[in-house]
């Protein structure tokens, strides 16, 4: 199976910078929304039948059939949110709640997805946070089928979330009891590590054994 991961954070703390050292080469990058990447990223290029890296949907149904037939090892889901935002604004005058369900159920496919591809392919999603009542910081979602019936965080095993401390952009590996925050035990020694996801990638393959 395929090895899901969160990265959650406020928008400039880190999520989409953190892609800088990753070989393009060995990635899939799914936009959601078409923006250029925080970095110089000359070697990143929108996917063509000749090449490239980057492609732009904010199709539920697309970015699946887009991922399953991906056979890079990594891909990356930047702006997790937008896929539920976006369809909301489209449908924005409809009444009742079956948009919301519908909007949830789509996420949960794509999540699902995401562990289910072929052995030892990481799939990295990034999404904003918000807060809950309780001052907890979660993955940000539309409705509340998402947060009271599933919990996306609960569908993978690692989640981190990024931090900005004395000016040094990095990523939490430790649950603080205000977050949900998670990783393996002994895959970090450190409370705080860099935001570089290349590093992360080698963390995940060593700790899993994959070559």
């Amino acid at each position: 199976m395929s090895i899901a991961t969160l990265i959650l954070g406020q928008s400039g703390t880190g999520k989409s910078t953190s892609l800088r050292n990753l070989n393009p080469n060995d990635v899939l990058l799914i936009q959601s929304i078409r923006k250029p990447l925080p970095f110089r990223s000359k070697e990143w290029k929108p996917l063509t039948s000749e090449g490239g890296s980057i492609y732009v949907s904010d199709n539920s149904e697309q970015i699946i059939k887009v991922m399953k037939k991906c056979t890079r090892p990594i891909i990356i889901l930047d702006d997790m949110q937008y896929i539920m935002a976006n369809e909301y604004m489209r449908r924005a005058q409809e009444t009742g709640f079956s948009k919301f369900t519908e909007i949830g159920k789509k996420t949960w496919d794509i999540f699902n997805t995401a562990s289910q591809l072929e052995d030892n392919k990481r799939v990295y999603i990034l999404s904003h946070t918000d807060e809950n009542d309780q001052g907890k910081t979660k993955i940000k979602t539309i409705g509340k089928m998402l947060d009271e019936k599933i919990t996306l965080e609960g569908m993978v095993t690692v989640c981190m979330q990024t931090a900005v401390i004395n000016d040094q952009y990095v990523f939490m590996t430790r649950n603080n009891g205000n977050n949900t925050v998670k990783t393996p035990i002994d895959m970090f020694s450190d409370e705080h590590i860099p935001n570089d996801l290349n590093a992360v990638d080698q963390a995940i393959c060593n700790f899993y054994e994959i070559n």
